[in-house]
């Protein structure tokens, strides 16, 4: 399975996981994404994708760049019939986000004050695939819920001065545009360092992470850290929390590609967003176990084999025992059952049920299993059945010991015997 890891140790930011991304594609996919890139010219923006070194690891900063064109007359152009209230404000960005673009507008020109609605257009005139345009307003959407939530006003009044500047749009839908072409199977990334300290806006000094971007991480792992400053922005904890299935330690996987997106500021630490591409097993084959062990030493043997029958026959994934000494030096056993989390309830009734046990201990923990089938060879006599398994680069394969055994039987022969017209049968049925 395809598998995009993302690192995210100094935090997230729009342009941070844009560059990161974009180092993941090849020469030939750079191209491709810097001819789609180019269609921000519309609204007055220019992308570039240049390189940048951060505590000597090499890695890629995305830059988005106003240009001279006024974007209000793109926009008037796709909401001809919207009534945009226009007035001159000077663009002095207060709140500067540690990783976001930092632009120099002392020059002051019309722009408006867009909400939601017109975000909408402009990212649906965008020359993306449809899903890159629903991904980037789902992305958009959270930003302004959170702006919502901390600002106190309805969603459809929170503007777009608020929500970001259009920079902030070119990083969401490039992202999109990159995932896309990259096109994972599965997204995992790290627990989420936050910063800490406080961070000066045009509201005032707020705490880090800022209200917003602490709305948008709820039920997301993170940390502080040690590092003063704004690590996560509003926007790259909105595309962490809209496309990772998972927050977690790096999953298993074989890594086929790294690409480092680097921020504007230096800390002691390489500040970058690191991004693993690789192959990790299919969720079919990783799951949760779940281990319920007990330890007994007043049954019998037939006793314990009753039990074991009650736990098998309800769904226990494997029963199994380990010799272990008890108090006042009595031998003893330890029962463990193997489970999944649907069957947990019942196994534990079952455990006090059939077994003396006053107590029961719980472990649950990543399983990794093989891909397992079952092919069937017949014989005018019978059948036999053969099952295989593969995954994690290796193939096993073994009759089944009672067709084995049946066939032999049956024709008087050797178990080698029967193995041997076993393999004959499915050499032929394979080929």
């Amino acid at each position: 399975m395809k598998t995009l890891y993302l690192d995210c140790g100094m935090g997230a930011a729009g342009d941070m996981l844009a560059g990161a991304l974009y180092d993941l594609l090849s020469e030939e996919q750079r191209a491709e994404f810097l001819h789609i890139a180019d269609a921000f010219s519309a609204v007055g923006l220019n992308v570039r994708c240049t390189a940048a070194e951060k505590c000597g690891i090499r890695g890629i900063h995305f830059a988005v760049e106003y240009m001279n064109t006024d974007a209000d007359e793109y926009a008037a152009c796709i909401h001809e019939h919207e009534h945009l209230h226009e007035h001159k404000h000077t663009h002095e960005h207060e709140h500067e986000h540690a990783h976001e673009h930092e632009h120099n507008h002392e020059h002051e020109h019309h722009h408006s004050h867009s909400g939601l609605h017109e975000i909408e257009h402009i990212i649906r005139a965008l020359p993306v695939s449809d899903a890159v345009k629903e991904h980037s307003l789902a992305v958009y959407k959270l930003i302004a819920e959170a702006e919502s939530h901390a600002h106190g006003v309805p969603v459809e009044l929170v503007h777009f001065h608020e929500v970001g500047a259009l920079d902030a749009v070119a990083d969401i839908v490039s992202c999109c545009v990159l995932i896309e072409m990259l096109a994972p199977e599965r997204i995992a990334a790290s627990p989420v360092r936050t910063g800490s300290g406080h961070v000066h806006c045009a509201h005032g000094i707020l705490p880090v992470p800022a209200p917003a971007t602490a709305f948008i991480l709820h039920g997301v792992p993170v940390y502080a850290g040690d590092i003063k400053g704004e690590l996560c922005t509003p926007t790259g904890a909105a595309l962490l929390k809209h496309f990772v299935h998972d927050f977690t330690a790096m999953p298993l996987m074989t890594i086929l590609s790294q690409g480092y997106g680097m921020g504007k500021r230096d800390y002691p630490a390489a500040n970058c967003v690191r991004a693993l591409f690789g192959e990790s097993p299919s969720e079919e084959s990783a799951d949760e176990i779940i281990e319920l062990r007990c330890n007994i030493d007043d049954m019998t043997g037939e006793e314990i084999g009753f039990a074991f029958d009650k736990l098998l026959n309800a769904g226990a994934a494997d029963v199994y025992t380990v010799p272990t000494g008890m108090k006042k030096n009595r031998p003893g056993i330890m029962l463990c059952v193997l489970c999944n989390a649907e069957k947990r309830s019942e196994i534990i009734r079952i455990l006090f049920k059939h077994t003396s046990t006053l107590g029961i201990r719980e472990c649950r923990m990543p399983r990794y299993i093989l891909q397992r089938e079952t092919q069937t060879a017949k014989f005018e006599d019978g059948t036999i059945r053969l099952k295989t398994a593969h995954g994690f680069g290796v193939k096993r394969a073994k009759f089944e010991y009672a067709d084995i055994a049946a066939l032999a039987e049956r024709r008087a022969i050797t178990l080698a015997d029967a193995e041997k017209i076993a393999e004959t049968a499915f050499k032929e049925f394979s080929e």
